[in-house]
């Protein structure tokens, strides 16, 4: 009777193990799928450096009138321009007729600061980043494919399609700005 008592306990023993055994490839398997699943799902969260950058303040006395400032928001060059009475009175004087994308310089900047200028620095034919003061109209020029930008950023000649865009933005005090 001895022996068939321990064949009895050797069958539990066994159905115990076999249990443990389903057990552990299970939860290794379920480990493997999530190991296999993370990247997949981490990759569909933002990027830190556009999260960091989702607004920018900027001082504005940093700018002296004439001069142009590129500051960097969301992995964009930004272009802060504070403009010459001459070159607002240029822009102003644009007939909407002479623009490839009509839009007036009053859309174009804040009321009460009209001397700034904030505009996303990338060509709007194929993102190259145009340099200020070389154009046949006072503003930018985009030495890859010739386009020519006026001093409030709108296209006046070349292949590029629209204006210089205008980042959203506020002025949180008469000297900074808030991009973003």
């Amino acid at each position: 009777m001895a022996e068939s008592v321990g064949t009895t306990q050797d069958a539990g023993d066994d159905a115990t193990r076999r249990d443990f055994i389903h057990i552990a490839a299970g939860a290794a398997a379920v480990g493997a799928g999530v190991m296999a699943a993370w990247p997949l799902i981490n990759q569909m969260n933002p990027a830190a450096d556009t999260l960091a950058l989702a607004s920018i303040e900027f001082d504005l006395t940093k700018v002296q009138q004439g001069q142009q400032v590129v500051i960097k928001w969301q992995g964009k060059p930004v272009f802060v321009r504070y403009r010459t009475p001459k070159e607002i009175q240029e822009a102003v004087s644009t007939p909407l007729s002479a623009l490839k994308d009509p839009q007036t310089d009053s859309d174009r900047v804040k009321a009460g600061h009209t001397q700034y200028l904030v505009v996303i620095g990338s060509c709007t034919h194929l993102g190259c980043v145009p340099t200020f003061g070389a154009g046949d109209f006072g503003g930018w020029f985009c030495p890859c494919h010739g386009s020519h930008y006026d001093t409030s950023g709108r296209i006046r000649k070349g292949p590029a399609p629209k204006n210089l865009v205008v980042p959203t933005y506020d002025y949180v005090s008469d000297t900074r700005v808030k991009i973003g």
